[in-house]
C-alpha cells in the first residue's frame, strides 16, 4: 500500500500540504476507539469474530466421512478423495495473500464479511458437483473465500484488545478456529447417516452455516480497524465544521501491487527462510497444526475400519481433541497474568520468552497424546485409551500453537504481521500435504509404526520451547528484523 498524493475532490481536499494540526486522532478516552470500549462490547464483538472464524474452519473438515461416498461417484481413488481437504487448504494458503491487504486498506469487514458470502456460493457449487473436477476446484475457492476470517480475525483482536489482554481473546477465540476442524467430521457423519440425505448436503449444511454467519455478522458487527474508523472520523469533521483541512493517511491509501508481493509474499517467505528463529517456530507451529489435519483421516481409519463402529460413532473421538483444546485456555489464560507481571517489571517491554511455559508444558503432552495413540488404537486395548490419547494432542497443540505466534508477535513488532503470515503459509502446506499421507502410511507400516514416526518427530522438535526459554535473548541479537537490532 503506499500513499497516492492528495489529489482528488477539490471540494474534499486542500490543494496545499496538509496541516499537521487537522490530523484527525483519537482523543483521549474517545468512545469510537475501540481500545476504549467496554468490556462487554468487546467480548460480544469477540464472539462474532469467532463465528467467522468458525465457520471458516468448519469446512475444512465436513466433507471427511464422504470421502469414500463422493470417491465412488466421481470415480477416483480412496487416496485421491483426500483432495477435498487439501484442496480447501491449499486455498488457505493463497487466500490471506488477498484479504490482509484488502483489510488494510477498506477495513476489517469489507475483508471478512463478502468473503464469507461467497465461501457459502461455492460450498452450494461442491454441493451441486457431478465430477471429481467440479468438486476439488470448488472445495479450493471454498477454502480461498473461508480462509478470509482466519487471516484477518485475529488483527482485528488486535485493534480491540490491549497486549495485556490479548492473550486472553486470543485463546478464546482459538477455541473457535480448532473447533471447526473437530466438529465437522461429526456433523458429516450424521449426514452420512440420514437416510433422506446424501454427501451433497455437507456442502448445503456448510452453507446454511456460513449464510446464516454472514447474516448474523453483516447487521450487528462493528468496523473495528483504527484507521478506517479515523478516516471515517476526518470525513464527518469536513462535514459537519464545513473546515476541510481536517484529514487523516488512511484516505490517501490504496491497493498497490509491489506492496502486496513486498508484504504478503517475499517478506514472509525471506523471513521464513533467512530469520532462523522464525524457521524454527514456524516449523514446529505448522507440524502440530498439520498433526490435527492428519487426524481427519487416521481417525475414521482406526476407529471406523479398524474397531468397526459405525461412522457418527466413529467421529466422536474427534471431540476428544476438542476437549484437549479447551482444557488448555486456563493454562494460556493463566500465563497471560503471568506475562502482565514480568512485562510491568521491563518497563512494558515485550519479553517473548515469557510466552513459552505453556509451549513448555504442551511440547511433552503433544509427543506423550502421539505415542499413545499410537499403541492403543487397536484393539484389545479399550476405546477409552486412544480417545484420552486424542485429548492429549489437542492440549499440546493448543498450548504450542497459540504460544508461538504469541512469541513472533511480541518478537517481531512491526513485522509481526509479516512473521504470522510465514507460520500461515507453512502450516496450511502441512495440513494440506500430511492427510495425504495418512492411508498410504498406515497401509504400508500398521497404525502403531506409522503414528510413530509422527511422534518420533515431535520428540526431535520437543526441545524447541526449552532452548528459546533459556536462549531466546541471545538468538535475539543475531536477528536483522527484531526491533532492537533495527535501530
Amino acid at each position: 500500500m503506499s500513499p497516492i498524493g492528495l489529489g482528488g475532490d477539490s471540494k474534499e481536499q486542500p490543494s496545499t500540504a496538509p496541516d499537521p494540526d487537522y490530523l484527525v486522532k483519537w482523543e483521549d478516552g474517545e468512545a469510537q476507539n475501540p481500545l476504549n470500549w467496554s468490556i462487554q462490547y468487546k467480548a460480544w464483538v469477540t464472539f462474532q469474530l469467532g463465528m467467522l472464524a468458525l465457520a471458516g474452519s468448519l469446512g475444512s473438515s465436513i466433507m471427511t466421512p464422504t470421502d469414500s461416498i463422493v470417491a465412488e461417484y466421481v470415480g477416483v481413488s480412496s487416496e485421491v478423495a483426500v483432495l477435498d481437504v487439501s484442496m480447501y487448504l491449499i486455498g488457505f494458503v493463497c487466500g490471506p495473500i488477498f484479504w490482509a491487504p484488502i483489510s488494510e486498506i477498506w477495513g476489517r469487514r469489507v475483508s471478512i464479511l463478502p468473503a464469507v458470502f461467497c465461501q457459502a456460493l461455492f460450498a452450494i457449487g461442491t454441493a451441486r458437483s457431478t465430477n471429481a473436477v467440479s468438486v476439488y476446484i470448488t472445495r479450493f475457492f471454498t477454502g480461498f473465500f473461508g480462509s478470509a476470517p482466519i487471516s484477518n480475525v485475529t488483527a482485528a483482536l488486535g485493534d480491540m484488545w490491549s497486549r495485556e489482554t490479548r492473550g486472553i481473546a486470543v485463546s478464546l477465540y482459538a477455541v473457535a478456529v480448532n473447533g471447526g476442524p473437530s466438529l465437522g467430521p461429526i456433523i458429516g457423519a450424521a449426514v452420512v447417516l440420514n437416510p433422506h440425505l446424501n454427501w451433497r448436503w455437507t456442502g448445503y449444511i456448510l452453507a446454511i452455516w456460513v449464510m446464516a454467519t454472514f447474516v448474523f455478522t453483516f447487521f450487528c458487527l462493528p468496523e473495528v480497524y483504527p484507521p478506517v474508523l479515523l478516516k471515517r472520523k476526518a470525513q464527518r469533521l469536513r462535514k459537519e465544521t464545513g473546515e476541510q483541512r481536517y484529514y487523516h493517511p488512511q484516505e490517501h491509501i490504496q491497493l498497490d501491487f509491489q506492496s502486496i508481493v513486498t508484504k504478503q509474499l517475499s517478506r514472509p517467505l525471506r523471513m521464513l527462510f533467512t530469520e532462523p528463529i522464525v524457521t524454527c517456530i514456524a516449523s514446529y507451529a505448522s507440524f502440530v497444526y498439520g498433526v490435527m489435519y492428519l487426524t481427519l483421516e487416521v481417525f475414521p481409519i482406526v476407529f471406523e475400519d479398524i474397531r468397526g463402529w459405525d461412522p457418527l460413532v466413529a467421529s466422536l473421538p474427534f471431540l476428544g481433541l476438542l476437549i484437549g483444546v479447551i482444557s488448555s485456555v486456563g493454562l494460556n489464560v493463566w500465563n497471560q497474568f503471568r506475562y502482565n507481571r514480568i512485562a510491568e517489571a521491563a518497563n512494558g517491554r515485550p519479553v517473548p520468552e515469557a510466552r513459552l511455559p505453556p509451549m513448555a508444558f504442551g511440547a511433552p503432552l503433544f509427543v506423550i497424546g502421539a505415542f499413545w495413540f499410537a499403541w492403543t488404537a487397536k484393539p484389545p486395548h479399550p476405546w477409552i485409551l486412544p480417545c484420552l490419547a486424542a485429548l492429549c494432542l489437542g492440549a499440546g497443540f493448543n498450548c504450542i500453537f497459540q504460544q508461538c505466534l504469541n512469541y513472533l508477535i511480541d518478537m517481531y513488532g512491526i513485522y509481526a504481521a509479516s512473521a504470522t503470515a510465514a507460520v500461515t503459509f507453512l502450516r496450511s502446506i502441512m495440513a494440506a500435504g500430511l492427510p495425504l499421507a495418512a492411508k498410504p502410511m498406515i497401509r504400508a507400516l500398521d497404525v502403531g509404526p506409522a503414528v510413530s514416526i509422527i511422534g518420533g518427530v515431535a520428540v526431535c522438535l520437543l526441545p524447541i520451547p526449552f532452548l528459546f526459554m533459556k536462549y531466546g535473548q541471545r538468538l535475539r541479537r543475531y536477528s536483522k528484523l527484531t526491533p532492537e537490532n533495527l535501530k
